[in-house]
């Protein structure tokens, strides 16, 4: 069955980094664009980024332009998400998701998040 695993969360002080990493299985990841999202609580989960299923190219959120790069690697099933420049507003919990893909196998699942706190 279809599932996708992030992990790279923690605390990190504001103009630190991290990279979060999504384990897909089930699913060929090369035919499928990948997405993350973010969600901080009492608000509604936010598009933060898209990449191409073979990754060639991406789009952000204005919110994290320049600051967050996605990029994957189809051998290994994994999607990553490197964050430089942390601010406090970047504070959440972030989801991968599959969306999409052929006609022959359209998806739509979310892993179950892992949470970033930027303070210091």
């Amino acid at each position: 069955q279809v599932q996708l695993v992030e992990s790279g969360g923690g605390l990190v002080q504001p103009g630190g980094s991290l990279r979060l990493s999504c384990a897909a299985s089930g699913f060929y990841l090369s035919n499928y664009p990948m997405n993350w999202y973010r969600q901080t609580p009492g608000k509604e989960r936010e598009w933060v980024a898209t990449i191409s299923s073979h990754g060639d190219s991406a789009s952000y959120a204005d919110s994290v332009k320049g600051r967050f790069t996605i990029s994957r690697e189809n051998a290994k099933n994994m999607l990553y998400l490197q964050m430089n420049r942390l601010e406090p507003e970047d504070t959440a919990v972030y989801y991968c998701r599959v969306a999409g893909g052929p006609v022959s196998r359209p998806l739509d699942f979310w892993g179950q998040g892992t949470k970033v706190t930027v303070s210091s």
